[in-house]
């Protein structure tokens, strides 16, 4: 079975060999899948483009480079997925917050058909978050007004660790309209009004200090987006 696990990048020229190096280490130790790597860069500024394209001239493993011009996790996602013939899609950011032990278990709901979407979550019962109180707090918060405006039954609409089967994605990604990070909320709600199949998989998350997410233009267009979809 092929599985697909999309990278979506935006000025990540520094960590981005070293976490791709990590990921095929873990990745070797898991045979019972084909795997195909898909770093997809959405408007970079500095030399990712350039570093990712290096990386796969000597990659010896499936690795695609995708790249678009303007910026957006949810523009670079749909593109990498729906141009992908794998059997199961997934994504993680790619600083590797979530550990990738988790990884396993995400793959196999979605393989195993027992859910069409794989949700990994920061605020299921037995998961582990590391990260500052300003940013758990939005969370929360946020999530909280997922439940109450859109009533979604997932407790971390936002944690860049999913999969999805490729009938779903099909269906559900041409319908999405958001191209920055409100397509992870947008897929999601899409998916259980239309009676998709959602597993959410508790995880080991630290934050990355280093993010590239500025948190208050983040929250005004994910604000714009629940008002639409409410």
């Amino acid at each position: 079975m092929l599985v697909n696990i999309t990278f979506p990048v935006f000025n990540e020229e520094a960590q981005l060999a070293a976490s791709l190096q990590r990921v095929a280490r873990f990745l070797a130790t898991q045979p019972q899948y084909e795997w195909e790597l898909v770093v997809a860069d959405n408007g970079s500024e500095d030399r990712t483009l350039e570093k990712a394209r290096e990386i796969a001239d000597g990659w010896e493993a499936r690795l695609r480079i995708l790249h678009w011009d303007a910026a957006g996790r949810g523009r670079a996602l749909q593109g990498a997925w729906l141009g992908s013939e794998a059997e199961v899609l997934s994504y993680m950011d790619i600083d590797l917050s979530t550990d990738l032990v988790h990884l396993p278990a995400l793959i196999a709901t979605v393989a195993n058909n027992e859910a069409d979407l794989a949700v990994g979550s920061r605020l299921a019962p037995g998961s582990r978050t590391t990260r500052g109180w300003k940013r758990e707090l939005l969370s929360r918060g946020y999530n909280r007004l997922l439940q109450a405006t859109l009533g979604l039954k997932v407790r971390d609409a936002q944690c860049g660790f999913k999969a999805i089967s490729r009938a779903a994605a099909r269906s559900l990604l041409p319908q999405v309209r958001d191209p920055g990070f409100f397509f992870d909320t947008e897929l999601l709600v899409l998916a259980q009004r239309q009676g998709w199949r959602l597993r959410e998989l508790p995880v080991r998350w630290v934050d990355d200090p280093d993010t590239r997410v500025h948190l208050g233009r983040t929250i005004w267009r994910d604000l714009q987006g629940v008002w639409r979809m409410a």
